[in-house]
């Protein structure tokens, strides 16, 4: 079959070589870089059409043209061709060739081309279509997603006050077919929700999940081996998929979700700009609404919907569901504190006292907290949400204080005491406030360690000051001295010693 869109300077130089040098097919092919078939396709119709080398005179390229475009339409005419739009369609199934096409289409049409010509066919055509439609997946095998670049506006009723919402958009790689939802944040749990919703709306997994490198997905991209958010990577393995991040600068590896955020904002957000929205609910109600409309409208070129082609093509072919739905992981790492206790989520929770100093592994969920030492879990808990507080397992407690290492009360009071006397009273105040004195070492630690920075004389000034008006933290005592009030001067009958009161321990109990 010729090339389509020859020049006619090139068709006049096939003419020249073959008809007046009398070059071979191959040679002139080699020489002006098209097939041998294309070569003896133009020396056909040129003769049938009459000419010969030297061509005539007054016979410009526009009566060329129209003389070898004659005899090539009457060629096609007399071949049935193939339907280019069915041939990419079924190559998005699983192990169809164009071997196997060929083969099909010669047994409806044995006048029809041969193989070459066929391929050569199918690939000039298939470059006419939408460049969404040009990239060939196999069913079910991946599934595109990302972020859309612009939001929408979501107005709080109480306030008025707008804030944005994010756009999560997926596009399946065979069948184009589009989800998209918003999110009130770009976080990571709305981002493994996006993608638990948009499972449960296509009914099944892909074979391979492509993101792109965001924060939530990725915590550090790398060409060849992309550091995944664990809990990302845990989702996927809940629903058996895989997770291949888009590689760093290479923008065809997201051309896909690309036209599919494209799409959606100008099919979609541009549609909702006038539209006013109280909810991130709302919002996804009109979004939902237009998803349809979209995965509904007919392709420019193919006479199929991305529905359709999602029903024969991408469906069929998705992994089931698991039974569960995947609940939210969170993980982090923390190291153990001389109290025995890790910080997550801004609360304080206790481990076996023997690990102290470990670093450690925290799964967080919505209700629980698992901590894992060697991929062991050593202890858990009820989620708890006050910030700043302390859940403990007695059981985690050291048998006496003396045991807990080298860190006691005693020690850390004798310590204290290297400062000034104010601030050996206000360590024993904060040991004495706390539940159980190891859950004030933090606090006494940090204030110990404040004298490296502002000296001793101001530490003591500043305690002095926050005995003064019962303050006994580690950030009172701060604010005292970033704030220079341990300069101002007090009162000379402040007292340094402790009211007594039925919780205090006593001397003897620091005398350990």
């Amino acid at each position: 079959m010729p090339q389509e869109g020859l020049s006619m300077r090139k068709v006049r130089e096939i003419l020249r070589l073959r008809l007046g040098v009398g070059l071979s097919s191959r040679q002139v092919a080699r020489s002006c870089n098209v097939s041998s078939s294309t070569v003896l396709e133009y020396e056909k119709h040129a003769r049938e059409a009459g000419l010969s080398w030297p061509l005539p005179e007054d016979l410009d390229d526009a009566a060329l043209e129209s003389l070898i475009r004659a005899k090539l339409d009457t060629t096609r005419q007399d071949r049935p061709l193939p339907d280019v739009a069915y041939l990419v369609q079924e190559m998005r199934r699983p192990h169809i060739t164009l071997s196997l096409l060929w083969l099909e289409y010669k047994a409806a049409n044995p006048d029809g081309y041969q193989y070459t010509q066929f391929c050569r066919y199918y690939n000039e055509e298939k470059k006419k279509l939408d460049v969404v439609l040009r990239q060939e997946h196999r069913a079910g095998e991946k599934l595109f997603t990302d972020y859309a670049g612009d939001t929408i506006d979501i107005i709080d009723p109480n306030t008025g006050e707008i804030k944005p919402a994010y756009v999560f958009v997926a596009v399946l790689g065979a069948s184009n077919y589009t989800y998209a939802e918003a999110t009130g944040q770009m976080s990571l749990a709305n981002w493994i929700g996006s993608h638990i919703r948009m499972f449960e709306f296509l009914g099944g997994a892909p074979e391979i999940v492509v993101p792109d490198n965001t924060k939530c997905a990725v915590i550090k991209p790398d060409r060849y081996e992309p550091d995944l958010n664990p809990a990302f990577a845990g989702m996927a393995a809940h629903y058996s998929t895989a997770i291949i991040p888009t590689r760093v600068a290479k923008p065809r590896d997201k051309a896909k979700v690309e036209a599919g955020v494209l799409l959606v904002e100008r099919w979609i957000l541009a549609a909702l700009r006038n539209r006013r929205f109280f909810s991130v609910a709302e919002a996804n109600r009109a979004i939902g609404d237009l998803v349809t409309v979209l995965n509904n409208r007919k392709f420019k070129r193919l006479n199929s919907t991305r529905h359709e082609l999602f029903e024969r093509l991408d469906k069929p072919a998705l992994r089931p569901l698991p039974t569960t739905r995947y609940e939210f992981l969170e993980w982090r790492t923390a190291k153990v504190g001389i109290d025995y206790h890790i910080c997550a989520a801004k609360h304080f929770y206790s481990v076996p006292y023997q690990l102290v100093g470990a670093q450690v592994d925290v799964r967080l969920s919505h209700t629980t907290v698992e901590i894992l030492y060697k991929n062991r879990r050593v202890a858990s808990h009820i989620r708890n949400y006050v910030e700043g507080g302390f859940t403990t397992d007695a059981a985690h407690r050291p048998k006496s204080h003396a045991a807990h290492l080298e860190w006691t009360p005693s020690r850390i009071v004798s310590w204290a005491e290297k400062t000034g006397p104010a601030t050996a009273a206000l360590i024993r105040r904060i040991l004495e406030s706390r539940p159980h004195p190891e859950m004030g070492y933090r606090s006494c630690l940090g204030i110990i360690r404040l004298a490296k920075d502002y000296g001793r004389e101001r530490v003591e000034a500043a305690a002095i000051r926050a005995l003064e008006a019962n303050v006994t933290s580690y950030k009172s005592l701060k604010n005292i001295l970033d704030n220079g009030l341990d300069k101002v001067r007090i009162r000379k009958d402040t007292a340094l010693t402790l009211p007594l009161h039925s919780n205090i321990r006593g001397s003897n109990y620091y005398s350990n």
